[in-house]
């Protein structure tokens, strides 16, 4: 795999099944497609064979291609909308359609309101027809809105190595910066933040973190982060000056107890965690309290094939528990169907 090395990184949104039998029903009723999934156990299994439902498995600029896709999310109307890294851009992906639709960027690299830089993550926000967009290698984070037909941008954060983005229930605001190893929450329109995890320095410790990637913040403000060099997610509850170990931390490796460089992550509400195992390149599951996790997709090693994966990134889920993963260096977004 292309590891994202830690100079790169300085520059440079569940079905989980019921114990009891799962039923679809389960879940095309809920209102908030971010907490859709009430309960989860290791009966839930999805495919091993994925289908790819963006990109081509080509390298490339075209609108039915992708680049090294990170962060992304799935609606309620089956459309993904991807942080395409090396495309400097943002892209509306139907799930079916062949092409994506450019948001915005994708005319060359650049600092200008209609350019990104390298983008990393891509959430909805609490506004209608609203995205807000992790613009990394311009150091800020932007919102894009159409209102009444016109598009507007707006500086949300600036100075920020930002990778990773979340929104809680109140519109608070959640960023990760691997150059200050910390979480930050905003409320809009505040340009400094309070910190919720981290900011301690790079290191190990339970007060530290070393280059936060992706997080996840559930209904009690609970903050999730894969901690990137530590091979580790940390949980951090609301007003704590110390993170738990809620998987891997035993070094990076393929055994069962570790992770190697974690990227994407999703908490449900029993408290099971699924992770993008990126250096391992695999999808696992964490119950609450475990010692070790469970392989759910990318048993068969490296590989562009229907059952493997290389380097995948993201993770979203729609409302049916169907699971979605960005395979970056397959530059392409996988769906692997609940059974």
């Amino acid at each position: 795999m292309r590891r994202i090395e830690p100079n790169e990184l300085k520059q440079s949104k569940q079905s989980l099944a019921a114990i009891m039998p799962i039923t679809k029903e389960l879940f095309d009723d809920q209102e908030d497609d971010k907490y859709a999934f009430q309960y989860s156990g290791f009966n839930a299994r999805w495919a091993q064979n994925g289908v790819t439902v963006a990109g081509d498995n080509r390298q490339g600029n075209a609108t039915n291609q992708l680049n090294r896709p990170f962060g992304f999310f799935v609606d309620d109307d089956q459309t993904a909308f991807i942080a395409d890294f090396e495309n400097h851009r943002i892209i509306k992906w139907k799930i079916g359609d062949t092409n994506g639709t450019v948001i915005l960027g994708g005319l060359d690299r650049g600092n200008r309101w209609d350019q990104l830089d390298r983008p990393t993550d891509v959430l909805s926000d609490i506004e209608p027809d609203s995205l807000i967009i992790c613009d990394r290698w311009n150091r800020r984070v932007v919102r894009w809105s159409r209102r009444c037909g016109t598009i507007q941008r707006e500086l949300l954060v600036d100075n920020t190595e930002c990778w990773g983005l979340a929104m809680d229930d109140q519109g608070y605001l959640y960023i990760s910066d691997t150059d200050k190893h910390e979480v930050r929450r905003y409320q809009i329109g505040d340009k400094n933040g309070t910190i919720v995890a981290g900011g301690h320095g790079e290191g190990a410790g339970l007060n530290q973190l070393n280059r936060p990637t992706f997080i996840f913040i559930d209904q009690q403000q609970i903050v999730y982060v894969s901690d990137y060099e530590n091979h580790r997610v940390m949980k951090w509850n609301k007003n704590k000056t110390e993170g738990i170990i809620v998987a891997g931390g035993q070094g990076g490796g393929n055994a069962l107890t570790q992770l190697s460089y974690p990227y994407g992550l999703f908490v449900d509400k029993s408290g099971t965690l699924y992770v993008a195992d990126t250096g391992n390149h695999r999808v696992m599951r964490w119950s609450k309290g475990a010692k070790q996790g469970t392989i759910l997709v990318g048993e068969n090693g490296s590989g562009a094939g229907a059952n493997q994966l290389l380097s995948p990134t993201g993770l979203s889920f729609d409302r049916h528990g169907n699971l979605y993963v960005t395979d970056q260096e397959n530059h392409r977004v996988q769906r692997f169907s609940i059974k």
